[in-house]
């Protein structure tokens, strides 16, 4: 018995010094969606409320199995990273042929403060992104609260919808707007941001990322960065997650 238990114990002592991927589920309108919730490697026993990140997939990525939303982008950073990812994640998913949108968000979020109130993560270190899709609902989202983040990183995504074949992929509050670069920077510039995109990106063109930097340059924005890859295309995310640069910077900002 007293065997049994020793080996009990490392066993737990071992899945404790790596961070995993654990599975939740929220309704919200009625509306039940499943998403998973990265808790880092001893978070028990770390001092202090742990910072938390909400990562929004690609259009790849959407479904209903709660999974396929962890197999890009950040997930596999968070895998190869078990041992010293420093922070929660939250893990949404939109169903198919829908966008990071309406009650798509709502669900988003609700997942990030259920993940909040269950681990006790750091209200004031709440963080933002998301790849292409994700990248364009990253904007959508801190446009409806653009107090709530300490931070948000868009990867590849952009404002205008990218072809004439998907014309409901776009920033939707500033769509309509004359200049919705202008409308965008005024609106956030008080919110630190790192932008990413690759120079040869031919999904999601980088233009408009470009655009928003000079905007964001106009208005006087306190911390707004972009990055764009010379020989990236459209997965610029892979390099944007590896950058241990960019989670020195977006871990130090606090709202």
């Amino acid at each position: 018995m007293l065997t049994m238990l020793v080996l009990s114990a490392c066993a737990s002592t071992r899945a404790s010094d790596k961070g995993h991927f654990v599975e939740r589920s929220v309704t919200v309108e009625g509306q039940t969606s499943r998403y998973q919730v990265f808790v880092p490697a001893n978070a028990a026993a770390q001092r202090g409320a742990l910072p938390v990140v909400l990562f929004l997939h690609g259009s790849g990525e959407r479904g209903s199995d709660g999974v396929k939303q962890t197999e890009a982008g950040l997930g596999p950073h968070l895998r190869s990273h078990a041992r010293d990812f420093p922070a929660l994640v939250v893990l949404p998913q939109v169903p198919e042929d829908e966008e990071w949108s309406g009650i798509n968000n709502r669900i988003a979020l609700a997942a990030l403060d259920a993940t909040i109130a269950e681990f006790g993560a750091d209200p004031q270190r709440q963080y933002l992104t998301g790849m292409s899709m994700g990248g364009y609902g990253s904007w959508n989202i801190a446009l409806d609260h653009p107090t709530r983040f300490a931070a948000i990183v868009p990867v590849c995504g952009a404002v205008l919808a990218p072809r004439a074949v998907r014309t409901t992929l776009l920033v939707e509050s500033v769509a309509g707007e004359a200049d919705p670069y202008a409308a965008m920077a005024s609106q956030l510039k008080g919110t630190p941001i790192w932008m990413f995109h690759g120079a040869k990106d031919d999904v999601v063109l980088p233009d408009d990322d470009r655009r928003l930097k000079a905007a964001f340059d106009q208005a006087g924005a306190a911390d707004v960065r972009y990055t764009e890859y010379p020989q990236g295309n459209h997965n610029a995310w892979d390099a944007t997650y590896a950058d241990a640069a960019m989670w020195k910077w977006l871990f130090a900002q606090r709202r």
